[in-house]
């Protein structure tokens, strides 16, 4: 019967925007809970659950709602919060963001297996260090130095790691190994609790489903 397949899809496009929007205000929530790495970077780069609910909906719905979700999320906190660095952090999490969250989804998508999750969640962990390094060198860290001498920044970097020397090395040193541990973390995270959020999304969705095709009148076609 199409009628049924046409209610099927219209609660399964419903449930899918509602997924998106909690996961993407969940997210905004966490990012409020930020805290320094201060062993790796400097105290600007702040650590934050965020991706969390992220990587889950881009597991359950792919890449493009990831995007979506963390577009959503960071709209969010600026609405809620504004910037305090004229955009240039909002910009770095979103950029940065997907950088980790599109690698895991795309492998995710065509290997639904422990492993794909796993070598995701690796390469985006991989991915997301290696275009924080040259973004943030190249593009944040030039932007940034608006609000504070490039000198600090450095100085800061060095008090970490004293072989910093320039802000490529200051990338190199600090904002790359941030991500990494970032990543780690938040794959470990994302491994251990999406199997049972992944679970909860499809039976809502299941659930959904049957009670519009109950309550619809039904109609056959020839």
């Amino acid at each position: 019967m199409k009628a049924k397949t046409i209610y099927a899809d219209q609660t399964a496009k419903t449930t899918k925007l509602a997924v998106t929007a909690m996961l993407a205000a969940l997210a905004a929530v966490l990012m409020f809970f930020e805290f320094p790495l201060g062993f790796i970077a400097p105290s600007f780069y702040e650590f934050d659950f965020s991706e969390v609910p992220v990587l889950v909906g881009t597991f359950s719905m792919g890449p493009v709602a990831g995007v979506v979700i963390e577009f959503i999320k960071i709209l969010v906190k600026f609405l809620i919060k504004g910037t305090s660095t004229g955009g240039v952090g909002e910009l770095a999490n979103f950029v940065i963001g997907c950088a980790f969250i599109l690698p895991a989804g795309f492998i995710y998508k065509y290997k639904k297996t422990r492993i794909g999750a796993i070598v995701g969640m690796l390469t985006g962990t991989v991915a997301m260090a290696v275009v924080g390094v040259f973004f943030n060198a190249y593009v944040l860290v030039p932007m940034y130095s608006a609000f504070m001498p490039l000198e600090e920044i450095i100085a800061m970097g060095q008090a970490i790691v004293p072989a910093i020397s320039s802000t490529f090395t200051f990338c190199l040193y600090c904002v790359g190994p941030f991500n990494i541990v970032k990543g780690l973390i938040i794959s470990i995270l994302v491994f251990c609790i999406y199997k049972p959020i992944s679970r909860l999304i499809s039976s809502l969705n299941r659930m959904l489903t049957k009670k519009k095709v109950k309550d619809e009148p039904l109609t056959t076609d020839n």
